[in-house]
């Protein structure tokens, strides 16, 4: 068993700044998230292939700008459809059908007996991840789904390793996803992936950082001899003919309730 509380300790970024990084970067996300496009698409295939194709009620946290919601919405027929994201903005990007629920998915009021509860990219965000997993799987109905993706150990170990506080709060391995599930949750799909995106410099890593939000956590300005030496030093460590790698580490689960 995965003792969670045994888990190295990483800087937990408030909400407010993690909800400012992706509003400033809301515009630029769906574009320039394609690793998190990816996800989804994995994430959306393997979930109709093993829940009902017809859902009764559904609610998507963390939707952002759609990448999930387009999935299920293509490939699930939805009766009554909740969206959430702690970005109020968000709400733009919601299928006109579906109700918008602004707000931290830790405190959100949820709708109850849901068919499914489904997040892509999100999670890593949570503080608390089993004590809200808990509570999202307490709103199933009987029979219900929970589709998710995160990030493993892996995710953005080179910033990490280089000292950078954009680490999410809660980086969770395939297999650590048994102790983080209720019991009666029974795991239907466990995977892991690493992928890595290629930069040609520093400056262009760091705009991928910042157009995607993903950097919520980190408190670092780059004035010039600063992006210098994160060059310098990314370069010695990391640096490769085809440039400076960024690994994503992608989990995803799926879980029905008993």
């Amino acid at each position: 068993m995965t003792d969670l509380s045994r888990r190295p300790a990483l800087p937990r970024p408030s909400q407010t700044k993690v909800q400012q990084s992706f509003r400033r970067g809301l515009d630029s996300y769906h574009q320039a998230a394609t690793h998190q496009a990816d996800i989804a698409a994995q994430l959306g295939h393997r979930l109709s292939d093993l829940a009902p194709k017809h859902l009764g009620r559904v609610l998507e946290f963390g939707a952002g700008t759609g990448h999930l919601t387009q999935q299920i919405t293509k490939r699930l027929s939805i009766e009554t459809l909740w969206i959430n994201d702690l970005v109020p903005e968000s709400a733009g990007f919601a299928p006109p059908e579906a109700t918008f629920l602004p707000g931290p998915i830790e405190t959100l009021v949820l709708p109850g007996k849901l068919d499914l509860i489904c997040s892509a990219s999100t999670v890593q965000w949570i503080e608390d991840l089993p004590g809200t997993i808990k509570r999202l799987c307490a709103h199933l109905a009987p029979g219900g789904w929970i589709a998710l993706s995160g990030f493993g150990a892996a995710q953005f170990h080179e910033l990490r390793e280089l000292g950078s506080t954009a680490a999410a709060p809660s980086y969770v391995d395939a297999e650590a996803w048994r102790d983080v599930l209720p019991s009666d949750m029974t795991i239907k799909h466990l995977s892991q992936g690493r992928q890595v995106a290629w930069f040609a410099d520093a400056r262009a890593l760091l705009r991928h950082l910042r157009e995607t939000g993903v950097n919520g956590g980190a408190s670092q300005h780059w004035g010039p001899q600063a992006l210098k030496t994160f060059e310098s030093d990314y370069r010695r460590r990391f640096g490769t003919p085809q440039g400076l790698p960024l690994t994503y580490d992608p989990v995803w689960v799926i879980a029905r309730k008993s």
